[in-house]
């Protein structure tokens, strides 16, 4: 398995970086990058949900439709959507149009709105935060699930979001910053 991928720009990148503008852009710019505020931490937790089964690119490709779609992802606005909101998603073939993965982001917004005083996305992420490790050396060191990420399932689900098995909460972490496994000679390491 390689260690990287050079671009056309001299730079080296996780493997998966390369392949397309919008994967280099993403790559780049944001994955592994600290996110901060209850709807930014949704927005990535709501486009994990819906990436499970699906490519990150078809994500990437529809990411603003699903802003406009979901209120720009703001919490309180989806945790207020009805049956009629439903309908009009399932309608919107801007978005990736599945019933569970939809039902799933209103009840996570409705989840984010019941959280006790004291308690936010961002503090439950940081509470399951892994250890640091050794900078992966190829893609086959980087896990699909850790045991933090099988922790933070579970207390997501008991305070009742939907969609968040321990992989989709393992990449939720690696996307959110939490977690830096960029690859060894990925530039973006060195820079973060």
């Amino acid at each position: 398995m390689s260690a990287g991928v050079r671009g056309e720009d001299g730079l080296i990148r996780c493997d998966w970086a390369d392949s397309t503008a919008e994967y280099r852009r993403y790559h780049d710019e944001e994955w592994g990058r600290s996110v901060a505020g209850e709807a930014a931490l949704f927005e990535r937790l709501s486009l994990e949900a819906f990436q499970s089964g699906l490519s990150w690119l078809t994500i990437l490709r529809k990411r603003d439709a699903f802003r406009a779609a979901f209120s720009a992802f703001q919490p309180s606005a989806v945790a207020d959507f009805d049956d009629d909101d439903v309908e009009r998603l399932l309608q919107d073939q801007a978005i990736v149009r599945n019933r569970a993965k939809i039902l799933a982001t209103i009840a996570n917004a409705r989840a984010l709105q019941q959280l006790p005083p004291g308690e936010s996305l961002g503090i439950l992420l940081e509470q399951h935060r892994p250890a640091p490790r050794p900078a992966p050396a190829t893609l086959a060191d980087v896990p699909a699930v850790v045991p933090e990420s099988v922790a933070l399932a579970k207390a997501l689900k008991a305070r009742g979001f939907r969609f968040v098995g321990p992989t989709t909460g393992y990449a939720m972490l690696q996307a959110t910053g939490y977690v830096n496994d960029h690859l060894r000679h990925c530039w973006v390491r060195g820079s973060m």
